[in-house]
């Protein structure tokens, strides 16, 4: 998603350290998706909310789905598909951007906006997308976002409120605020 905000605020392009105002505002509304948790009605509503990119596939039918999958996956193969590269050099939005989000879910919290545990979440979704406390601009791979991903989760993981919220969304299908 750190990326997904980067290229659709062309930062890179706009500002080489990555805190122009554009990658704010793409930051925070991918922010407010993942820290909300909102979910899309359609296909369409997901690229809305960059949970698809472009070159995503959609099916309609959902009886296709395996079918479409498989097609994909041989064209890919008659294709002669190789991987993408692997991004080493993504300017991380930094510190800045993260004290910014930091005031938002602090605001969030004050007004009941947010529960204690919301705030704890969301605190890791900031500082992930944002690389953590680095200088912006600040040079970081994939892989490094990819590993604050996974030390957040399983962090988070470890919360009974954390267990809660997964069994219920896997019950229901809905997002449970606690």
């Amino acid at each position: 998603m750190t990326l997904r905000a980067i290229e659709a605020a062309n930062a890179v392009k706009a500002d080489p350290r990555g805190d122009s105002v554009e990658l704010n505002d793409a930051l925070r509304n991918i922010f407010e998706t993942i820290a909300m948790a909102k979910v899309s009605t359609s296909a369409l509503d997901a690229r809305k909310l960059r949970l698809l990119s472009d070159s995503d596939g959609i099916t309609m039918n959902r009886e296709r789905l395996v079918t479409d999958a498989k097609s994909e996956a041989r064209r890919l193969a008659d294709s002669s598909y190789t991987p993408p590269i692997v991004r080493t050099e993504i300017l991380a939005p930094g510190e800045a951007v993260l004290a910014t989000l930091k005031l938002g879910i602090h605001m969030m919290r004050e007004a009941e906006f947010v529960s204690d545990h919301e705030v704890k979440i969301a605190r890791h979704v900031a500082n992930i997308l944002c690389g953590g406390t680095i200088t912006a601009g600040t040079p970081v791979s994939e892989q490094y976002l990819l590993d604050m991903e996974r030390e957040g989760f399983l962090s988070l993981c470890g919360e009974q409120k954390t267990a809660e919220r997964i069994a219920f969304t896997l019950k229901t299908g809905k997002p449970l605020r606690n």
